[in-house]
């Protein structure tokens, strides 16, 4: 590293000091803002059963990963320490059985008109959301490994588009 530089250079959330601090988005343009973040959920060929037909003793499982995804992402704010509150316009949460590997697929889609993208709610629904499914699963699979957790894109705010490259 150059000696010129501090070691958090490029990272927003310190300061010049090294201090963790929010970052200040006031001086931000307001746009409409999309994030997409996507996961997996890996188990037993039988857990995937289950899922499929519906008759987890617990319920619905995608239902209430759905849901849990939804709330999850409306309290960003409240588990990450330095991220903005949001007023979300969109949160959606869709699941793709993938029979072929035995997993669920989950993608998020958030929408919001602010100053600050929502990559992190993507994220937290997408996180939130295979927990449930583990959660409700694990008495009969406890091996479940959550697996791929990353952004797909985002769009709005001064830096534009970006989309992730294959992995």
């Amino acid at each position: 590293m150059n000696p010129d530089q501090h070691p958090n250079q490029g990272l927003t959330h310190f300061d010049a000091h090294g201090q963790a601090h929010m970052v200040d988005v006031g001086g931000k343009s307001t746009t409409h803002r999309i994030a997409v973040a996507e996961g997996r959920i890996v188990m037993q060929p039988a857990t995937l059963a289950i899922i499929q037909s519906g008759t987890a003793k617990k319920g619905d499982v995608l239902g209430i990963a759905r849901v849990a995804g939804i709330m999850a992402a409306k309290q960003t704010s409240n588990l990450i320490p330095l991220c903005h509150p949001l007023a979300l316009t969109r949160v959606a949460v869709e699941f793709e059985l993938l029979p072929e590997t035995h997993a669920v697929r989950c993608t998020a889609t958030l929408e919001t008109h602010g100053q600050t993208g929502v990559e992190m709610e993507a994220l937290t629904a997408v996180q939130i959301s295979l927990l449930t499914i583990y959660d409700m699963c694990k008495a009969v699979d406890k091996g479940m490994v959550m697996e791929g957790v990353r952004v797909l894109e985002k769009r709005g705010g001064k830096s534009g588009s970006w989309t992730a490259g294959p992995v």
